[in-house]
């Protein structure tokens, strides 16, 4: 008898930026699976061990579902329950990474991304809070992240987007919530 995990918003149980060692860049835990940041590190390491050779996107791993790119020098882990939806999983990874894609003006590497980790952070609770997924759409991230950043100075935000914010989908409201 197969037993089937109730529905839940909560889809995201972690979110990871690990550079070409495996070293922690950005870490977000959603929830209590690794308690301790001794046990974040020994999942990230174990996670990174897994897949920084492979050519996949998606990996089970220690009965969690990842999901995970490459750029230059970074690896991109967006990390849910097993039986979660591997689609919306990679729609956060996704935007996510298509969102500093903008930010840093396609330069999405080490260096990049350590000079302008307040847009990271920005970036990463437009998208998601407590585990709920926001938004999915990179424009609209980039958009609500120059609206809260006072000086636009420490992003690369190309000034295409402050003249031609994008207009919200009528139809939907995931767009609408936490503005």
């Amino acid at each position: 008898m197969k037993i089937e995990a109730e529905p839940s918003l909560y889809t995201v149980k972690a979110i990871l930026i690990l550079d070409n060692d495996g070293d922690r860049l950005f870490a977000k835990y959603y929830d209590d699976t690794y308690p301790s940041v001794k046990e974040q590190k020994a999942f990230e390491k174990n996670i990174f061990n897994k897949t920084h050779r492979t050519d996949s996107e998606i990996a089970l791993l220690e009965g969690l579902t990842v999901v995970y790119k490459s750029s230059i020098d970074l690896y991109f882990y967006v990390i849910g329950s097993s039986y979660e939806n591997e689609l919306m999983l990679m729609a956060v990874l996704n935007c996510l990474f298509d969102s500093l894609s903008q930010m840093l003006r396609k330069n999405v590497e080490k260096r990049a991304l350590l000079e302008n980790m307040e847009g990271l952070f920005l970036a990463v609770d437009e998208i998601v809070d407590g585990g709920v997924i926001l938004e999915s759409d990179p424009q609209q991230v980039v958009h609500r992240v120059a609206l809260r950043v006072s000086r636009n100075v420490f992003l690369c935000i190309p000034a295409s987007i402050h003249k031609h914010p994008p207009q919200p989908d009528l139809l939907d409201v995931s767009s609408s919530w936490g503005s």
